[in-house]
């Protein structure tokens, strides 16, 4: 296992423009951050041109989700899943591990690293950014919020309801590490 101060941040994206920019933004003030993208995050990064500073991008190319073998070798302290759509969390909650992203969510749940996950879909009723900055009503499904509130029971696993939880669960993460490794 590598000491905490050679460990970085795993940070995942999925298909989801829900508060897209706002994640990158967060992105982009992190230091040694990793960058996971589903085949769908992928294409909404250019859809709605939003672009991050992170050095290492890993994409969903291959059948067996290759990178996730950086979790064994101790590579990354915390994952953040941000933001995570509901089929993704669907995934998640069910056990499916069949992408580079739910494959990650799987592998850290295995090797002990704490994951946080900003699920889009956590009220009756959200105003969402869509491409081309168009604001829509989006209306998540009974079984959407069922599935994260499913989630928020999972070991080791923090679910964020919104941008201001998000950023007190990362910060409070980094807050623990900066701690345990002095």
């Amino acid at each position: 296992m590598k000491p905490i101060e050679e460990q970085r941040l795993a940070w995942a994206l999925t298909g989801s423009g829900h508060y897209l920019r706002e994640c990158i933004d967060i992105i982009n003030k992190l230091q040694n951050v990793d960058l996971f993208l589903s085949k769908a995050a992928a294409e909404i990064l250019q859809q709605y041109g939003y672009t991050h500073n992170v050095g290492r991008v890993y994409q969903d190319k291959t059948a067996s989700a290759v990178p996730v073998e950086l979790f064994y070798h101790g590579a990354y302290h915390t994952v953040v899943i941000a933001p995570t759509t509901s089929n993704t969390v669907a995934k998640m909650v069910c056990g499916i591990s069949d992408n580079l992203i739910t494959n990650i969510y799987a592998q850290a749940g295995k090797c002990r690293v704490p994951s946080i996950v900003f699920a889009c879909d956590t009220e009756p009723e959200i105003e969402s950014e869509a491409p081309r900055e168009h604001m829509v009503k989006v209306y998540p499904r009974r079984i959407d919020l069922e599935n994260m509130e499913k989630l928020k029971t999972f070991e080791e696993t923090t679910v964020a309801a919104d941008m201001r939880e998000l950023n007190e669960a990362i910060q409070a993460r980094l807050t623990c590490l900066r701690a345990s490794s002095s």
